[in-house]
């Protein structure tokens, strides 16, 4: 009857209450297990994001790879990595979210469910030491009342023995009568003092089982269905962080797509043609040259004249042939030396214009900044002008100054490449590189810049600029070749004899491939003489030789040497 009032999990209250706390104890060990789980699902999500950050951060053009974005596959790259940094992003929300929401709940949560926990099982234990107590109370009463009733058996008895005795005096009969009335009295008290605490005993165990314990035991069931509760809604919360991103990881991708939709293929093809563009009209065609009309003349000194005239002709087609096409040999040079003059000699013509386009540009907006500044350091010391209280008046004037030295550089260097912009379109004579060069070195040493008749100008610096016209000079010897310096390459060529001694004029620093740096008052061998391009190659030891500027040396040809001639 007990049973079915307190239903089978409590038939044993002694194992069911050491079981409720084991399995109350494991809940919480799962608690704590699942909250681990979620702590280490956020630190994947982190590392995730910052891997995916990282990717997007060493994929990002870098300044030398700015013009990438004129090409739409590239800008749809690079969006693409923006994209991506934002979904990376979204990561780091789900592990913020995590930690926020189920991480830091659950951790605050574990406490209070260890602490209530421990309120309970206390509360329990209590009442069963209480009810062990009892117990143990009223089975000392029943010990004590057994105790006395055989006590009072026996004075009883040993009372009834001595009356039946003839022998035994009246007094000693009496005594036994006292002393069984005595124990019969023990007895009898026993006996009520052990039904009290029978009957408190059984009034406070049904307490203990109908009221305590199952009180204690439904705090604990409720208790554990919160727990439950709290982990259902963990797991459905941990799906949510996940579902709440899904909408801005969808639009990361969408991003990606449009991105990839953007490219336009016909658009990049004309960028191509647009960047590479030179400028340069195709070379004619090349003219048949018979060589055997010479060996049919009669050889006199008329012949021979008109046959140096007719190989100087030659000589001077091939080299205008030379400079208008960009593709040849000796063109190449300012691409593998990877030098980058300051008016952008070494490229075509098309391209120079844009390059010096956008200079101009950059210093315009540069320009305008400092003109802006200006104008509110002008405002700002009127204002202090009439309210001497704000400040010195006089304070700014060394920034004025600081910022009109500034625009007048600014304003000469534009002026520069503006210059340099016309010579490309047009709009004055074109000079070559070297000229412009040694016409501003000269004119820093406040000196006349020394001249060289034999110099053409239809020929190439070393630094790669392009020049198309042609010298109206006329040589009294057939010159070779102009140098190719590309035949500094050739592991394989003949060591040139001197062929007789320069001193330098002027300091030339020989930053190009195929030139030598020579320092003011140097002697050098001059090995081959200037072929009417403007350099002279020469010699330091066996291993150092190169081309400086004839107009740069003071050339000292040997006697025997052909055409000596010595340039001053």
């Amino acid at each position: 009857m007990v049973e079915e009032k307190m239903g089978g999990c409590w038939s044993q209250t002694k194992d069911q209450f050491d079981n409720l706390e084991k399995h109350t104890q494991w809940g919480i060990d799962f608690v704590e297990k699942y909250t681990k789980f979620v702590k280490e699902r956020s630190e994947i999500e982190l590392n995730y994001a910052r891997q995916i950050r990282n990717l997007s951060k060493k994929y990002q053009p870098k300044k030398k790879e700015e013009d990438e974005n004129k090409y739409t596959w590239c800008r749809a790259f690079h969006s693409t990595l923006n994209e991506l940094n934002d979904y990376a992003g979204q990561h780091e929300v789900i592990a913020e979210n995590m930690t926020s929401q189920i991480i830091a709940e659950l951790s605050r949560y574990t406490q209070e469910l260890k602490t209530e926990r421990k309120t309970h099982f206390h509360d329990g234990r209590k009442a069963q030491q209480q009810v062990e107590a009892s117990w143990k109370q009223l089975e000392a009463c029943k010990r004590k009342f057994e105790r006395d009733c055989k006590e009072a058996d026996r004075a009883q008895q040993y009372f009834e023995k001595l009356d039946a005795d003839i022998n035994v005096t009246k007094a000693d009969v009496e005594k036994a009568r006292q002393q069984a009335q005595m124990r019969h009295q023990m007895a009898s008290d026993s006996k009520s003092e052990y039904s009290s605490y029978l009957q408190k005993f059984n009034q406070e165990q049904n307490e203990h089982y109908y009221t305590i314990i199952p009180s204690i035991f439904q705090k604990i069931q409720v208790m554990e269905e919160k727990r439950i509760d709290r982990v259902g809604d963990s797991l459905k919360t941990f799906a949510e962080v996940d579902r709440q991103i899904l909408p801005i990881i969808g639009k990361c991708l969408d991003g990606i797509t449009q991105a990839a939709e953007s490219i336009e293929s016909k658009t990049d093809s004309s960028q191509v043609i647009e960047s590479y563009k030179s400028g340069f009209e195709p070379p004619g065609d090349v003219e048949f040259e018979d060589y055997g009309q010479a060996m049919k003349r009669t050889v006199s000194e008329t012949s021979l004249t008109n046959s140096r005239s007719d190989i100087k002709s030659e000589r001077s087609s091939k080299s205008k042939s030379k400079t208008l096409w960009p593709f040849i040999k000796k063109n190449k040079l300012s691409l593998k030396l990877g030098s980058n003059p300051e008016d952008f000699s070494n490229l075509p013509p098309e391209q120079r214009r844009k390059k010096l386009q956008a200079k101009i540009d950059d210093i315009n907006k540069d320009i305008q900044k400092e003109m802006d500044q200006r104008d509110a350091l002008t405002k700002m010391k009127e204002v202090y002008v009439k309210n001497p209280q704000m400040g010195d008046p006089t304070s700014v004037d060394p920034r004025l100054a600081e910022i009109a030295q500034n625009i007048e550089k600014l304003q000469a260097e534009a002026q520069k490449f503006e210059g340099w912009l016309a010579e490309v379109e047009g709009r004055m004579p074109v000079k070559s590189d070297l000229q412009r060069r040694t016409s501003a070195l000269y004119e820093t040493q406040n000196s006349t810049p020394p001249t060289n008749n034999n110099c053409a100008q239809d020929r190439e610096s070393p630094d790669g600029s392009y020049t198309d016209e042609q010298s109206s000079e006329v040589q009294t010897k057939a010159q070779p070749e102009p140098p190719e310096f590309d035949e500094f390459d050739d592991a394989d060529e003949e060591i040139l004899s001197t062929i007789g001694t320069c001193k330098a004029l002027y300091p030339f620093e020989g930053h190009n491939e195929g030139t030598i740096s020579v320092t003011e008052g140097e002697l050098l061998y001059v090995i081959e003489e200037d072929k009417g391009d403007g350099w002279t190659r020469v010699r330091r030891n066996e291993e150092e030789e190169g081309y400086v500027p004839t107009s740069y040396v003071e050339v000292f040809l040997d006697s025997n040497a052909k055409g000596a001639i010595t340039y001053i």
